[in-house]
């Protein structure tokens, strides 16, 4: 799987892997559990982090299933704004650089 211009860009750490998926799926709610899988981050690893990620208020807790919290990026903190502009920002670049490539080998063909 190719990384996203996102971890490219930041660096391929834990937390920049969880902020990747947190931020690509905005707006849903996950369980820890979740989290790790889809973000390819240890479950230790994830715990440990998630405490601080709480204490920033970079999630917020949403409900329960069962045994199961539910947290989602808290877009109302002003960090995860400039987090998401950030992300918007490096994709654009990528997709722009991407058809410009694409204009430039229709041009010489």
């Amino acid at each position: 799987m190719e990384k996203s211009i996102f971890i490219k860009v930041l660096g391929d750490t834990p937390k920049i892997r969880i902020l990747n998926y947190l931020i690509k799926y905005r707006g849903l709610d996950y369980s820890m559990s979740d989290i790790a899988r889809n973000s390819n981050v240890g479950w230790a690893t994830l715990s440990r982090l998630w405490k601080e990620f709480i204490k920033l208020k970079i999630v917020v807790p949403t409900r329960e299933i069962g045994k199961a919290k539910l947290f989602k990026l808290n877009e109302d903190n002003s960090a995860v704004q400039e987090l998401i502009g950030v992300y918007k920002n490096l994709l654009q670049q990528e997709t722009e650089d991407y058809f410009s490539k694409k204009e430039k080998v229709k041009i010489m063909s």
